[in-house]
Protein backbone atom coordinates (compact mmCIF):
# COMPACT_ATOMS: atom_id res chain seq x y z
CA UNK A 1 0.00 0.00 0.00
CA UNK A 2 2.83 2.49 0.72
CA UNK A 3 4.74 1.44 -2.09
CA UNK A 4 0.96 2.14 -3.90
CA UNK A 5 0.81 5.57 -2.84
CA UNK A 6 4.84 6.72 -3.17
CA UNK A 7 4.02 5.70 -6.73
CA UNK A 8 0.80 7.76 -7.41
CA UNK A 9 2.71 10.89 -5.58
CA UNK A 10 5.69 9.81 -8.05
CA UNK A 11 3.32 10.16 -11.04
CA UNK A 12 1.70 13.16 -9.78
CA UNK A 13 4.90 15.44 -9.24
CA UNK A 14 6.01 14.01 -12.98
CA UNK A 15 2.72 15.19 -14.30
CA UNK A 16 2.93 18.87 -12.50
CA UNK A 17 6.43 19.15 -13.09
CA UNK A 18 5.66 18.26 -16.99
CA UNK A 19 2.39 21.01 -17.18
CA UNK A 20 5.06 23.77 -16.04
CA UNK A 21 7.86 22.77 -18.10
CA UNK A 22 5.99 22.34 -21.22
CA UNK A 23 3.65 25.22 -20.44
CA UNK A 24 6.76 27.66 -19.87
CA UNK A 25 7.48 29.76 -22.96
CA UNK A 26 10.64 29.00 -25.11
CA UNK A 27 12.95 32.21 -24.37
CA UNK A 28 12.96 34.68 -27.05
CA UNK A 29 14.14 38.20 -28.32
CA UNK A 30 11.65 40.22 -31.30
CA UNK A 31 12.55 43.35 -31.84
CA UNK A 32 10.91 45.70 -33.78
CA UNK A 33 12.01 49.25 -35.22
CA UNK A 34 9.98 51.60 -36.58
CA UNK A 35 11.79 54.56 -38.69
CA UNK A 36 8.45 55.89 -40.51
CA UNK A 37 9.30 59.40 -39.16
CA UNK A 38 12.99 59.78 -40.74
CA UNK A 39 13.45 63.39 -40.93
CA UNK A 40 13.29 63.15 -37.21
CA UNK A 41 16.45 60.67 -36.87
CA UNK A 42 14.78 58.70 -34.00
CA UNK A 43 14.60 54.87 -34.28
CA UNK A 44 12.30 53.88 -31.99
CA UNK A 45 12.87 50.74 -30.89
CA UNK A 46 10.12 47.41 -28.98
CA UNK A 47 12.06 44.50 -27.37
CA UNK A 48 9.46 42.17 -26.10
CA UNK A 49 11.81 39.87 -24.22
CA UNK A 50 9.96 35.92 -23.23
CA UNK A 51 10.67 33.45 -21.02
CA UNK A 52 12.68 34.96 -18.52
CA UNK A 53 11.42 35.31 -15.69
CA UNK A 54 13.51 36.65 -12.86
CA UNK A 55 12.19 39.81 -10.48
CA UNK A 56 15.13 42.37 -12.22
CA UNK A 57 16.10 41.43 -16.17
CA UNK A 58 18.91 44.00 -17.28
CA UNK A 59 19.13 45.35 -20.57
CA UNK A 60 22.08 46.84 -22.38
CA UNK A 61 23.77 48.26 -25.30
CA UNK A 62 27.07 47.76 -26.45
CA UNK A 63 29.84 50.40 -25.62
CA UNK A 64 31.19 49.50 -28.90
CA UNK A 65 30.47 47.45 -32.33
CA UNK A 66 32.68 44.58 -33.84
CA UNK A 67 35.76 45.82 -36.10
CA UNK A 68 35.81 49.17 -35.43
CA UNK A 69 38.04 49.31 -31.60
CA UNK A 70 36.86 52.64 -30.33
CA UNK A 71 34.84 52.91 -27.49
CA UNK A 72 31.55 54.44 -28.91
CA UNK A 73 29.72 54.80 -25.84
CA UNK A 74 26.30 53.98 -28.19
CA UNK A 75 24.15 54.62 -24.67
CA UNK A 76 24.30 58.88 -25.42
CA UNK A 77 21.71 58.49 -28.00
CA UNK A 78 18.96 56.51 -26.40
CA UNK A 79 15.98 58.72 -24.52
CA UNK A 80 12.50 57.55 -23.78
CA UNK A 81 13.39 54.32 -22.23
CA UNK A 82 10.10 52.19 -21.01
CA UNK A 83 9.53 49.07 -19.65
CA UNK A 84 6.28 47.00 -18.94
CA UNK A 85 4.52 43.43 -18.71
CA UNK A 86 3.09 41.72 -21.69
CA UNK A 87 -0.09 42.14 -20.44
CA UNK A 88 0.77 46.07 -20.48
CA UNK A 89 1.61 47.02 -16.73
CA UNK A 90 3.98 49.80 -16.01
CA UNK A 91 7.49 48.38 -14.65
CA UNK A 92 10.02 50.86 -12.77
CA UNK A 93 13.26 50.62 -13.81
CA UNK A 94 16.67 52.15 -13.00
CA UNK A 95 19.84 53.10 -15.24
CA UNK A 96 22.51 51.85 -13.37
CA UNK A 97 25.59 51.66 -15.33
CA UNK A 98 26.57 53.96 -18.31
CA UNK A 99 24.99 51.03 -21.14
CA UNK A 100 22.74 49.31 -18.28
CA UNK A 101 18.77 49.88 -17.81
CA UNK A 102 17.44 47.77 -14.88
CA UNK A 103 14.08 46.59 -14.76
CA UNK A 104 12.29 45.66 -11.86
CA UNK A 105 10.30 42.57 -14.10
CA UNK A 106 8.23 41.42 -11.31
CA UNK A 107 8.71 37.97 -12.35
CA UNK A 108 6.91 38.60 -15.81
CA UNK A 109 6.83 35.96 -18.24
CA UNK A 110 6.59 38.97 -20.97
CA UNK A 111 8.33 41.78 -20.61
CA UNK A 112 8.28 44.80 -23.36
CA UNK A 113 11.18 48.03 -23.68
CA UNK A 114 10.97 50.71 -25.56
CA UNK A 115 13.35 53.01 -26.23
CA UNK A 116 14.28 55.62 -29.21
CA UNK A 117 17.45 56.13 -30.65
CA UNK A 118 19.27 59.27 -32.24
CA UNK A 119 20.74 58.80 -35.57
CA UNK A 120 22.38 61.10 -37.74
CA UNK A 121 26.33 60.51 -37.58
CA UNK A 122 27.62 59.02 -41.30
CA UNK A 123 29.65 56.47 -40.43
CA UNK A 124 30.27 52.76 -41.02
CA UNK A 125 29.96 52.00 -37.32
CA UNK A 126 27.27 54.91 -36.41
CA UNK A 127 23.28 54.36 -37.26
CA UNK A 128 22.18 56.54 -39.18
CA UNK A 129 18.37 57.68 -40.71
CA UNK A 130 17.08 60.81 -42.92
CA UNK A 131 14.97 60.88 -46.04
CA UNK A 132 17.97 59.55 -48.19
CA UNK A 133 18.08 56.22 -46.10
CA UNK A 134 18.46 53.94 -43.26
CA UNK A 135 21.49 52.30 -42.29
CA UNK A 136 21.68 50.61 -38.78
CA UNK A 137 24.79 49.55 -37.22
CA UNK A 138 23.16 47.17 -35.09
CA UNK A 139 25.40 47.36 -31.85
CA UNK A 140 24.10 50.78 -31.55
CA UNK A 141 20.11 50.50 -32.28
CA UNK A 142 19.56 46.97 -30.31
CA UNK A 143 19.96 45.75 -26.67
CA UNK A 144 20.72 42.50 -25.16
CA UNK A 145 19.77 41.09 -21.73
CA UNK A 146 22.64 41.04 -19.87
CA UNK A 147 24.22 37.33 -20.03
CA UNK A 148 22.16 35.79 -23.10
CA UNK A 149 23.81 37.01 -25.62
CA UNK A 150 23.38 33.38 -27.22
CA UNK A 151 19.90 33.52 -28.14
CA UNK A 152 18.49 33.94 -31.49
CA UNK A 153 16.89 37.02 -31.98
CA UNK A 154 14.18 38.49 -34.68
CA UNK A 155 13.80 42.10 -36.35
CA UNK A 156 11.04 43.09 -37.41
CA UNK A 157 11.49 46.61 -40.29
CA UNK A 158 8.54 49.22 -40.11
CA UNK A 159 9.84 52.13 -42.56
CA UNK A 160 8.36 54.11 -45.23
CA UNK A 161 7.05 53.05 -48.71
CA UNK A 162 9.85 55.79 -50.15
CA UNK A 163 12.32 53.08 -49.89
CA UNK A 164 11.86 49.95 -51.96
CA UNK A 165 14.42 47.67 -50.85
CA UNK A 166 16.98 46.45 -47.44
CA UNK A 167 20.45 45.15 -47.58
CA UNK A 168 21.89 43.05 -45.29
CA UNK A 169 23.66 39.52 -44.36
CA UNK A 170 20.55 38.60 -41.98
CA UNK A 171 17.99 35.88 -42.88
CA UNK A 172 14.96 37.29 -44.13
CA UNK A 173 12.07 34.69 -42.40
CA UNK A 174 9.67 32.95 -44.66
CA UNK A 175 5.97 34.46 -44.23
CA UNK A 176 7.27 37.30 -42.69
CA UNK A 177 8.26 40.51 -44.42
CA UNK A 178 10.86 42.66 -43.57
CA UNK A 179 11.40 40.42 -40.80
CA UNK A 180 14.93 38.46 -39.73
CA UNK A 181 16.50 36.55 -38.24
CA UNK A 182 19.88 36.17 -36.57
CA UNK A 183 20.87 33.04 -35.02
CA UNK A 184 22.67 34.84 -32.07
CA UNK A 185 23.57 38.40 -30.96
CA UNK A 186 27.21 37.80 -32.07
CA UNK A 187 25.56 37.81 -35.20
CA UNK A 188 23.22 39.75 -35.03
CA UNK A 189 25.76 42.46 -34.00
CA UNK A 190 27.90 42.29 -36.92
CA UNK A 191 25.04 42.39 -39.50
CA UNK A 192 24.71 46.16 -40.63
CA UNK A 193 21.18 46.77 -42.45
CA UNK A 194 20.30 49.29 -45.31
CA UNK A 195 17.55 50.62 -46.10
CA UNK A 196 16.72 52.87 -48.90
CA UNK A 197 16.41 52.80 -52.62
CA UNK A 198 19.58 51.53 -53.73
CA UNK A 199 19.83 48.95 -56.77
CA UNK A 200 20.45 45.42 -56.06
CA UNK A 201 22.62 43.17 -58.09
CA UNK A 202 23.96 38.84 -57.93
CA UNK A 203 26.48 37.17 -58.86
CA UNK A 204 27.23 33.20 -57.76
CA UNK A 205 30.77 32.06 -56.50
CA UNK A 206 30.35 28.00 -56.10
CA UNK A 207 27.08 27.78 -56.17
CA UNK A 208 26.81 30.29 -53.43
CA UNK A 209 24.49 34.02 -53.78
CA UNK A 210 26.09 37.33 -53.44
CA UNK A 211 24.67 40.03 -53.33
CA UNK A 212 25.92 43.96 -54.54
CA UNK A 213 23.72 46.68 -52.94
CA UNK A 214 24.44 49.91 -54.75
CA UNK A 215 23.38 53.64 -54.29
CA UNK A 216 24.07 55.22 -57.40
CA UNK A 217 25.02 52.14 -59.89
CA UNK A 218 24.68 54.44 -63.11
CA UNK A 219 27.90 55.83 -61.55
CA UNK A 220 29.96 52.99 -62.17
CA UNK A 221 30.84 50.77 -65.27
CA UNK A 222 28.54 47.92 -63.37
CA UNK A 223 29.46 44.85 -65.65
CA UNK A 224 33.04 45.35 -65.49
CA UNK A 225 33.04 45.95 -61.78
CA UNK A 226 30.29 42.60 -60.78
CA UNK A 227 32.65 40.58 -63.00
CA UNK A 228 35.82 41.97 -60.52
CA UNK A 229 33.69 41.79 -57.70
CA UNK A 230 33.57 37.97 -58.72
CA UNK A 231 37.02 37.93 -59.67
CA UNK A 232 38.16 38.65 -56.09
CA UNK A 233 35.75 36.42 -54.44
CA UNK A 234 37.16 33.82 -56.51
CA UNK A 235 40.80 34.08 -55.82
CA UNK A 236 39.91 34.25 -51.64
CA UNK A 237 37.82 30.99 -51.30
CA UNK A 238 40.20 28.91 -53.80
CA UNK A 239 43.31 30.42 -51.88
CA UNK A 240 41.22 29.45 -48.39
CA UNK A 241 39.28 26.08 -50.39
CA UNK A 242 36.04 26.91 -47.81
CA UNK A 243 33.26 29.17 -47.93
CA UNK A 244 32.08 30.01 -44.27
CA UNK A 245 28.71 31.60 -45.21
CA UNK A 246 25.62 30.53 -47.30
CA UNK A 247 25.28 34.08 -49.10
CA UNK A 248 27.15 37.26 -49.20
CA UNK A 249 26.26 40.79 -49.44
CA UNK A 250 28.28 43.78 -50.52
CA UNK A 251 26.58 47.21 -49.21
CA UNK A 252 27.87 50.40 -51.33
CA UNK A 253 26.83 53.19 -49.82
CA UNK A 254 26.92 56.67 -51.56
CA UNK A 255 30.01 59.19 -50.81
CA UNK A 256 31.91 58.81 -47.72
CA UNK A 257 35.30 57.44 -45.89
CA UNK A 258 35.93 53.88 -44.48
CA UNK A 259 34.39 50.44 -44.92
CA UNK A 260 33.91 47.80 -42.08
CA UNK A 261 33.92 44.00 -42.60
CA UNK A 262 30.84 41.81 -41.22
CA UNK A 263 30.46 37.93 -40.97
CA UNK A 264 29.17 37.19 -44.02
CA UNK A 265 28.39 40.96 -45.47
CA UNK A 266 30.18 44.40 -46.12
CA UNK A 267 29.41 47.71 -45.61
CA UNK A 268 31.59 50.64 -47.45
CA UNK A 269 31.66 53.92 -48.77
CA UNK A 270 32.13 54.96 -52.31
CA UNK A 271 32.85 57.65 -54.15
CA UNK A 272 32.49 56.41 -57.64
CA UNK A 273 33.47 59.75 -59.39
CA UNK A 274 36.82 59.04 -57.61
CA UNK A 275 36.79 55.08 -57.56
CA UNK A 276 36.36 55.08 -61.29
CA UNK A 277 38.22 58.29 -62.10
CA UNK A 278 41.62 56.73 -63.26
CA UNK A 279 43.16 52.83 -62.83
CA UNK A 280 44.87 53.62 -60.35
CA UNK A 281 41.69 54.66 -57.75
CA UNK A 282 39.92 51.93 -59.53
CA UNK A 283 42.66 49.14 -58.18
CA UNK A 284 42.92 51.20 -54.98
CA UNK A 285 38.91 50.50 -55.14
CA UNK A 286 39.75 46.80 -55.49
CA UNK A 287 42.06 46.41 -53.39
CA UNK A 288 39.93 47.73 -50.20
CA UNK A 289 37.08 45.37 -51.20
CA UNK A 290 39.67 43.03 -51.48
CA UNK A 291 40.43 43.43 -47.98
CA UNK A 292 36.88 43.89 -46.31
CA UNK A 293 35.99 40.48 -47.79
CA UNK A 294 39.24 38.47 -46.92
CA UNK A 295 38.44 39.88 -43.37
CA UNK A 296 35.71 36.64 -43.32
CA UNK A 297 38.62 34.47 -42.96
CA UNK A 298 41.12 36.51 -41.22
CA UNK A 299 39.33 37.83 -37.66
CA UNK A 300 36.15 36.75 -38.55
CA UNK A 301 36.91 33.22 -38.45
CA UNK A 302 40.60 33.02 -37.98
CA UNK A 303 40.96 36.03 -34.91
CA UNK A 304 43.04 36.19 -31.70
CA UNK A 305 41.27 34.42 -28.81
CA UNK A 306 40.44 37.66 -27.10
CA UNK A 307 38.35 38.74 -30.28
CA UNK A 308 35.64 36.97 -29.45
CA UNK A 309 33.14 36.09 -27.97
CA UNK A 310 32.80 39.73 -27.01
CA UNK A 311 32.67 41.69 -24.27
CA UNK A 312 30.49 44.49 -25.54
CA UNK A 313 31.13 46.94 -22.61
CA UNK A 314 34.81 47.70 -22.81
CA UNK A 315 38.10 46.99 -25.00
CA UNK A 316 38.89 43.68 -26.12
CA UNK A 317 42.38 43.68 -25.79
CA UNK A 318 44.94 42.01 -28.41
CA UNK A 319 48.82 42.14 -29.55
CA UNK A 320 48.07 40.21 -32.74
CA UNK A 321 46.12 42.97 -34.93
CA UNK A 322 49.44 43.13 -37.31
CA UNK A 323 48.51 39.68 -38.46
CA UNK A 324 44.21 40.42 -38.31
CA UNK A 325 44.50 43.60 -40.24
CA UNK A 326 48.50 43.53 -41.56
CA UNK A 327 48.14 40.10 -42.59
CA UNK A 328 44.78 40.95 -44.47
CA UNK A 329 46.40 43.95 -46.25
CA UNK A 330 49.15 41.71 -47.94
CA UNK A 331 46.47 39.17 -48.62
CA UNK A 332 44.60 41.66 -50.46
CA UNK A 333 47.27 42.23 -52.76
CA UNK A 334 47.92 38.62 -53.48
CA UNK A 335 44.43 38.06 -53.78
CA UNK A 336 43.93 40.53 -56.75
CA UNK A 337 47.44 39.10 -58.25
CA UNK A 338 45.92 35.73 -57.94
CA UNK A 339 42.41 37.22 -59.94
CA UNK A 340 44.32 39.05 -62.31
CA UNK A 341 43.82 42.57 -61.44
CA UNK A 342 46.88 43.12 -60.18
CA UNK A 343 50.21 42.18 -61.92
CA UNK A 344 53.97 41.64 -60.83
CA UNK A 345 54.65 45.18 -61.21
CA UNK A 346 51.66 46.43 -59.75
CA UNK A 347 51.84 44.19 -56.44
CA UNK A 348 55.70 45.02 -55.90
CA UNK A 349 54.91 49.04 -56.45
CA UNK A 350 52.03 48.99 -53.41
CA UNK A 351 54.48 46.53 -51.25
CA UNK A 352 57.29 49.32 -51.85
CA UNK A 353 55.01 52.18 -50.74
CA UNK A 354 53.96 49.98 -47.73
CA UNK A 355 57.91 50.01 -46.50
CA UNK A 356 57.79 53.56 -47.35
CA UNK A 357 54.78 54.32 -45.36
CA UNK A 358 56.37 52.13 -42.40
CA UNK A 359 60.12 53.43 -42.75
CA UNK A 360 59.71 57.14 -43.32
CA UNK A 361 57.93 58.08 -39.68
CA UNK A 362 60.25 58.22 -36.73
CA UNK A 363 57.43 55.88 -34.62
CA UNK A 364 58.65 52.92 -35.90
CA UNK A 365 61.55 53.60 -33.43
CA UNK A 366 59.98 53.49 -31.05
CA UNK A 367 56.61 51.51 -31.36
CA UNK A 368 56.62 47.30 -32.10
CA UNK A 369 54.17 46.19 -34.12
CA UNK A 370 52.36 44.40 -30.32
CA UNK A 371 52.30 47.63 -29.02
CA UNK A 372 50.60 49.13 -31.45
CA UNK A 373 47.73 46.45 -31.35
CA UNK A 374 46.96 46.60 -28.05
CA UNK A 375 47.33 50.44 -27.90
CA UNK A 376 44.88 50.57 -30.89
CA UNK A 377 41.73 51.26 -28.52
CA UNK A 378 43.26 54.65 -27.29
CA UNK A 379 45.23 55.83 -30.04
CA UNK A 380 44.28 54.70 -33.88
CA UNK A 381 40.89 57.10 -33.46
CA UNK A 382 42.79 59.50 -31.13
CA UNK A 383 45.66 60.52 -33.03
CA UNK A 384 47.29 63.75 -31.46
CA UNK A 385 49.91 65.82 -33.29
CA UNK A 386 52.98 63.69 -32.39
CA UNK A 387 51.37 60.60 -33.57
CA UNK A 388 53.71 60.34 -36.37
CA UNK A 389 56.81 60.19 -34.03
CA UNK A 390 55.89 57.68 -31.37
CA UNK A 391 53.37 55.25 -33.08
CA UNK A 392 53.42 52.96 -36.32
CA UNK A 393 49.96 51.46 -38.47
CA UNK A 394 49.82 47.83 -37.63
CA UNK A 395 48.37 47.65 -40.95
CA UNK A 396 51.86 48.88 -42.68
CA UNK A 397 53.87 46.73 -40.29
CA UNK A 398 51.67 43.56 -40.34
CA UNK A 399 51.79 43.85 -44.69
CA UNK A 400 55.49 43.73 -44.18
CA UNK A 401 55.88 40.65 -41.93
CA UNK A 402 53.33 38.67 -43.79
CA UNK A 403 55.47 39.31 -46.68
CA UNK A 404 58.71 38.37 -44.94
CA UNK A 405 56.91 35.22 -43.12
CA UNK A 406 55.36 33.92 -46.82
CA UNK A 407 59.28 34.18 -48.08
CA UNK A 408 60.51 32.48 -44.93
CA UNK A 409 58.08 29.73 -45.37
CA UNK A 410 58.63 29.11 -49.13
CA UNK A 411 62.31 29.31 -48.25
CA UNK A 412 62.77 26.95 -45.53
CA UNK A 413 60.35 24.22 -47.20
CA UNK A 414 61.59 24.73 -50.82
CA UNK A 415 58.80 26.37 -52.13
CA UNK A 416 56.23 23.26 -50.92
CA UNK A 417 54.34 25.38 -47.88
CA UNK A 418 53.85 29.13 -47.92
CA UNK A 419 51.75 31.63 -45.57
CA UNK A 420 48.79 30.12 -47.02
CA UNK A 421 49.20 26.74 -45.41
CA UNK A 422 49.53 28.56 -42.20
CA UNK A 423 46.34 30.44 -42.68
CA UNK A 424 44.46 27.21 -43.96
CA UNK A 425 45.40 25.49 -40.98
CA UNK A 426 44.58 28.25 -38.59
CA UNK A 427 41.03 27.88 -40.01
CA UNK A 428 41.02 24.31 -39.82
CA UNK A 429 42.29 23.94 -35.97
CA UNK A 430 40.46 27.03 -34.67
CA UNK A 431 38.01 28.14 -36.58
CA UNK A 432 35.98 24.56 -38.25
CA UNK A 433 37.72 22.20 -35.09
CA UNK A 434 38.31 23.80 -31.97
CA UNK A 435 35.31 26.70 -32.70
CA UNK A 436 37.76 28.65 -30.67
CA UNK A 437 40.47 31.78 -31.21
CA UNK A 438 44.09 31.36 -31.13
CA UNK A 439 46.48 32.18 -28.49
CA UNK A 440 49.75 34.56 -29.40
CA UNK A 441 52.25 31.22 -28.74
CA UNK A 442 49.32 29.13 -30.70
CA UNK A 443 49.30 31.73 -33.75
CA UNK A 444 54.00 31.06 -33.23
CA UNK A 445 53.46 27.45 -33.17
CA UNK A 446 51.68 26.98 -36.32
CA UNK A 447 53.72 29.51 -38.06
CA UNK A 448 56.68 27.38 -37.21
CA UNK A 449 55.77 24.18 -37.95
CA UNK A 450 54.71 24.76 -41.06
CA UNK A 451 58.37 26.23 -41.61
CA UNK A 452 59.93 23.49 -40.19
CA UNK A 453 62.33 25.83 -38.18
CA UNK A 454 61.68 28.18 -35.36
CA UNK A 455 61.36 32.01 -36.25
CA UNK A 456 62.71 34.07 -33.42
CA UNK A 457 63.95 36.89 -35.95
CA UNK A 458 60.37 37.36 -37.84
CA UNK A 459 59.00 37.28 -34.35
CA UNK A 460 60.88 39.69 -33.21
CA UNK A 461 60.40 42.05 -35.80
CA UNK A 462 56.37 42.11 -35.06
CA UNK A 463 57.44 42.91 -30.56
CA UNK A 464 60.46 45.02 -30.91
CA UNK A 465 61.32 47.77 -33.53
CA UNK A 466 64.77 46.04 -34.03
CA UNK A 467 65.72 46.65 -37.58
CA UNK A 468 64.47 44.77 -40.51
CA UNK A 469 66.46 43.11 -43.05
CA UNK A 470 64.36 43.78 -46.35
CA UNK A 471 67.02 42.24 -48.57
CA UNK A 472 67.79 38.94 -46.94
CA UNK A 473 64.28 37.76 -47.11
CA UNK A 474 63.80 39.38 -50.66
CA UNK A 475 66.76 37.07 -51.76
CA UNK A 476 64.48 34.86 -50.89
CA UNK A 477 62.31 35.19 -53.51
CA UNK A 478 64.42 36.56 -56.35
CA UNK A 479 63.92 40.38 -55.29
CA UNK A 480 66.04 43.18 -54.72
CA UNK A 481 65.33 46.59 -52.53
CA UNK A 482 67.07 49.55 -53.48
CA UNK A 483 67.35 52.36 -51.43
CA UNK A 484 67.58 56.36 -52.26
CA UNK A 485 67.88 59.17 -49.51
CA UNK A 486 64.94 61.59 -50.28
CA UNK A 487 66.00 65.08 -51.03
CA UNK A 488 62.44 66.59 -49.12
CA UNK A 489 63.44 65.83 -45.36
CA UNK A 490 60.88 68.28 -44.07
CA UNK A 491 63.85 70.37 -42.42
CA UNK A 492 63.36 67.87 -39.44
CA UNK A 493 65.98 68.21 -36.39
CA UNK A 494 65.80 65.09 -34.77
CA UNK A 495 68.56 63.54 -37.70
CA UNK A 496 65.80 61.61 -38.93
CA UNK A 497 66.40 60.96 -42.36
CA UNK A 498 63.36 59.88 -44.99
CA UNK A 499 64.38 56.86 -47.75
CA UNK A 500 62.64 55.45 -50.72
CA UNK A 501 62.29 52.05 -50.94
CA UNK A 502 61.65 50.24 -54.13
CA UNK A 503 61.58 46.48 -54.68
CA UNK A 504 62.44 45.55 -58.04
CA UNK A 505 62.90 41.55 -59.38
CA UNK A 506 66.65 40.34 -58.98
CA UNK A 507 67.90 39.25 -62.40
CA UNK A 508 71.07 37.45 -61.06
CA UNK A 509 68.75 35.48 -58.53
CA UNK A 510 69.08 31.74 -58.17
CA UNK A 511 66.39 29.51 -60.72
CA UNK A 512 65.42 28.72 -57.05
CA UNK A 513 64.62 31.81 -55.81
CA UNK A 514 63.13 33.25 -59.24
CA UNK A 515 60.42 29.78 -58.54
CA UNK A 516 59.87 31.29 -55.11
CA UNK A 517 58.93 34.39 -56.70
CA UNK A 518 56.52 32.79 -59.00
CA UNK A 519 54.90 30.80 -56.43
CA UNK A 520 53.71 34.10 -54.78
CA UNK A 521 53.20 36.73 -57.74
CA UNK A 522 51.33 34.62 -60.30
Amino acid sequence: MRNKSLKTLLTLILIVTFYFVSSAKEPSFRFKVNMEDPQSHYYHVELRCEGFVKDKLNFKLPAWTPGYYWIMNFAKNVVRFKAETGSGKKLDWEKVDKNNWEVDSENAEIVIISYDVFAHTSSVADAFLDESHAYISPAGIFMHLSGELNHPAEVNLKFSDRWTAVSTGLDELKGKPNTYRADDFDTLYDSPIYIGNQKTMTFDVKGLKHTVAMVSPEMFDTTTFIADLKKIVTSATDLMGHIPYKHYTFIIMGPGQGGLEHRNSTAVFSSASYMMKTKESYDRWLSFLAHEYFHLYNIKAIRPLSLGPFNYDKENLTRMLWVSEGFTVYYEYVILNRAGLLNRDEFLKVISKTIRNYENIPGHLLQSATEASFDTWIQFFNRNDNASNTTISYYDKGCILGLLMDLKIRQETKNRKSLDDVMRRLYKEFYQEKKRGFTDEEFRKVCEETAGTSLPELFSYASTVKKIDYQKYLNYGGFKINLEVLKDQNKRTDNFVKKNYEIDPNEHAAASEKEIGRGILR
